[in-house]
């Protein structure tokens, strides 16, 4: 995985000075994955025992967090993953290890909602899946992004 040390700026407010393309936020030294790494390679499959019926899994995952990409702050969300899968099911110890690499990702809720729907519909191939994932309140405002997919035929 690739790593970037965290420089500590004294005052961080000014340090947009360094380099406008990357937000430099308040955080202690150390190395954290670098904001896009993908991290798809953590998601297994196992084979579906029943690839011929069309049937529904649900998985909720109630203690998602990730980071706001604007103060560093972090982001607390539930995901609910609904699909029919095809050949394979996704593995969930894989999923819970998967998710848990967002916990210092940068990102809206958008772009995170949408890169972890890519993710697995690319590993994991199901028939149709839907991707809700519900964002805990930030000012007053809470947010509720669902993405879908569905398997050309």
């Amino acid at each position: 995985m690739a790593k970037c040390t965290v420089i500590l700026v004294p005052n961080h407010q000014n340090t947009q000075q360094l380099n406008p393309d990357f937000p430099v936020l308040p955080l202690s030294l150390g190395e954290f994955p670098v904001p896009g790494t993908p991290f798809q390679d953590q998601l297994e499959c196992f084979d579906n025992s029943f690839p011929d019926r069309e049937y529904h899994i649900e998985i909720e995952c109630p203690e998602f967090t990730s980071m706001c990409p604007k103060t560093g702050q972090p982001d607390f969300g539930t995901l609910i993953f609904r699909y029919v899968p095809d050949a394979k099911c996704v593995e969930l110890k894989s999923l819970k290890l998967y998710l848990q690499k967002f916990r210092n990702e940068g990102i809206f809720y958008e772009n995170v909602t949408n890169r972890i729907l890519d993710d697995f519909v690319t590993i994991v191939k199901p028939r149709r899946v839907t991707l809700e994932s519900r964002w805990g309140a930030r000012g007053g405002i809470t947010s509720v992004i669902t993405v879908t997919h569905e398997k050309a035929k």
